[in-house]
């Protein structure tokens, strides 16, 4: 007669059969190798354009590793993070014709692109810096603002502080608390973003309509 499995075991091989976590597990490996600020620069640049797995997972990684350089990797974070934003917006400007069969819908729905295009007509700037600063699947917006071939300098802006502001929260929390504050970051990162960017929503709109 088999020993029933142990439950935390169980979830355990239900999450490495899951292509998915395999990807997570493999980005979070770069945490110890002596290469991992050159792997953080290559996750930051491609999960602007294309890659699942948000720099956010690697830059904490690192960061509890290396306390002292936390806001070293948010500028790397920041920085290739806009510069993948900017291939994003030439796939979808120039690429997008060879390319959607490819991203659609393995990567992006037809769906959310069409919710993003919404957005932009309503929002423009702030739909962008929006998904710069939240865990809004930033690739969704930077393919769909070539594709509308939105300004360049107004994208890159949105694209820079929404990000710089995204990863220097994050290097703040670990320089000043360290290794303790990440699964507070793990849970409840997402939330608190977004309740982040409506307060400063709001206080746009009242340093415009009010004062």
């Amino acid at each position: 007669m088999t020993e029933p499995q142990d439950p935390q075991q169980e979830q355990t091989v239900k999450k490495s059969r899951n292509p998915l976590r395999r990807l997570y597990d493999w980005v979070l490996s770069w945490a110890n190798h002596p290469f991992g600020s050159v792997a953080l620069c290559v996750l930051a640049f491609a999960e602007s354009s294309f890659f699942p797995i948000p720099p956010d997972v690697l830059q904490i990684a690192l960061s509890i590793e290396r306390p002292k350089r936390s806001f070293f990797y948010a500028l790397i974070s920041a920085v290739f993070s806009a510069v993948g934003a900017l291939f994003g917006w030439f796939i979808g400007c120039a690429l997008w014709a060879w390319l959607e069969p490819v991203f659609v819908p393995h990567i992006i729905s037809q769906a959310n692109i069409d919710t993003v295009k919404h957005a932009f007509d309503t929002w423009g700037f702030w739909a962008l810096f929006a998904a710069a600063f939240t865990p809004i699947p930033f690739k969704v917006f930077t393919i769909t603002a070539g594709m509308m071939k939105m300004f360049i300098p107004t994208f890159l802006l949105a694209s820079l502080i929404g990000r710089s502001m995204r990863f220097f929260i994050v290097a703040s929390l670990l320089y000043f608390f360290g290794a303790k504050v990440k699964g507070f970051i793990d849970r409840w990162f997402g939330p608190l973003t977004v309740v982040l960017l409506v307060l400063i929503l709001l206080g746009f709109y009242a340093i415009k309509y009010l004062l």
